[in-house]
């Protein structure tokens, strides 16, 4: 038996350009990357000097301060370039792909038997573990903690990104195996949210504490899922994982490889033909997006979705976390005294002069203009209109602007992620960045307190 929830608050951004449920394998990259940004807060330690061949599923990497963390190599190779920032950070490591792939075959354990200690270890050595992340902090979980409970959000409600439903199609052994093995690592339930009227074969898992939500997004993201199910308090910490992480881990828990295929998104209004692709962690994003085709010279190219995506060029990765890629038009023209007349043609939570709120279903071919600079906070009223979350969002994005780390504790901050932001952060009339105001201030709550 299920249980319901029905999310009130929230916004639907219905986008031009979503992707047709067909999927096509894309071409092969001739050089994948880790992006080491995708692992936030890691400090990396190479175990592969740049001019050496490594089989995929190899370690590249651990974790300075997690020695038994390690960081694998999608694709076998040479790798060819370890790119360098200030200070010789590391920031990007690229490969180039053998034409035969070969793969590093780890023992597998035996499901029934093995108990947490053994499945971390074998997690934490094959590469699987960064799938695993935490709540507080949103931060690559530490294998130390013992979760209270896991959370996997089946339900996709941003703006065209893939769609859960569709991926996870015919993957049903390998994610039972994923969530038999998450199992022994909480004393608490793993819980598994899907939409209200989905088909998901995450209905059907065994081990599991199902949910069907409904309402605008955010419902999808699953720290509204957390917010209404199991909080997290202080001293508390949740697990979560994406369902095509899952994949990617239970085939690696039935087969012993370490297989980093992904299917994601190809969508936006900018894209002839939408669609779906089957691809690897780290392709490279040209190798199927002029195979669908771009009507425009100049767009923003998206590694993620619309709202929480970064910005990327054809000559980009995907992200290591990543299952969408948008491509919509760039904003950089101005409508001149586009403040003093009707507009018909973008939406708005306010009803000043657009006409949006008579069209709720109306898809749009919104671009990346902010329609305004940067100016101080207006307290208007409108973030807890589109932010379901039993949190006051204005006062906690001035207490970490101001560091004030006893209010951001008790404001809520241990239950948020950047990603719970992004909202509040379209609709802001005075243009302010929530989601990298949020980031900041866990990263000050982790250092002063973590």
């Amino acid at each position: 038996m299920s249980k319901d929830i029905r999310i009130r608050k929230g916004l639907n951004i219905n986008l031009v350009g979503a992707a047709e449920q067909t999927t096509s394998k894309a071409v092969l990259s001739n050089v994948y990357a880790l992006n080491l940004d995708d692992f936030h807060g890691i400090i990396p330690k190479m175990l592969v000097k740049q001019g050496e061949e490594v089989k995929a599923g190899e370690p590249l990497f651990y974790n300075k301060n997690k020695e038994e963390m390690r960081f694998v190599s999608p694709v076998s190779g040479e790798l060819v370039e370890i790119v360098r920032g200030a200070r010789r950070k590391i920031l990007t490591l690229k490969i180039l792909a053998d034409k035969e792939q070969e793969y590093v075959f780890n023992k597998t354990p035996d499901l029934d038997s093995v108990d947490a200690n053994g499945l971390k270890t074998f997690l934490l050595q094959s590469g699987a573990w960064p799938f695993v992340k935490q709540r507080p902090y949103d931060v690559i979980a530490d294998p130390d903690a013992t979760p209270k409970a896991i959370f996997v959000s089946g339900c996709t409600t941003a703006p065209l990104a893939a769609d859960a439903d569709y991926v996870l199609e015919g993957k049903f052994d390998e994610i039972q195996a994923a969530i038999t093995a998450l199992g022994k690592l909480t004393p608490g339930h793993v819980h598994v949210t899907i939409g209200k009227s989905s088909s998901s074969v995450l209905q059907k898992l065994q081990g599991i504490t199902l949910h069907k939500i409904s309402g605008p997004h955010p419902a999808g993201l699953v720290g509204t899922q957390i917010n209404k199910i199991d909080p997290v308090n202080k001293g508390e910490v949740v697990w979560t994982v994406s369902p095509q992480d899952l994949v990617i881990i239970g085939e690696l828990l039935l087969t012993g490889k370490f297989n980093a295929e992904r299917t994601i998104a190809l969508a936006g209004s900018v894209v002839k033909s939408p669609k779906y692709y089957t691809t690897k962690i780290g392709a490279e994003i040209s190798t199927f997006l002029y195979a669908s085709g771009v009507n425009e010279d100049k767009f923003r190219l998206i590694n993620g979705d619309v709202l929480t995506g970064s910005k990327t060029d054809p000559e980009g990765y995907l992200g290591f976390y990543n299952n969408t890629v948008t491509a919509i038009p760039e904003g950089d023209d101005y409508d001149f005294f586009g403040w003093n007349k009707p507009v018909f043609n973008k939406m708005s939570t306010t009803r000043a002069l657009t006409f949006s709120w008579l069209q709720p279903k109306k898809q749009y071919d919104l671009d990346t203009n902010t329609n305004g600079e940067h100016r101080a906070f207006v307290v208007t009223g409108g973030y807890e209109e589109v932010f379901p979350m039993d949190i006051y969002p204005l006062q906690l994005l001035k207490a970490c602007m101001v560091k004030d780390l006893d209010e951001m504790e008790q404001l809520g901050l241990y239950e948020v992620a950047p990603e719970d932001f992004a909202l509040t952060e379209f609709i802001c009339i005075s243009k302010q960045p929530h989601q990298q105001i949020i980031r900041e201030g866990l990263d000050l709550l982790q250092q002063e307190l973590g």
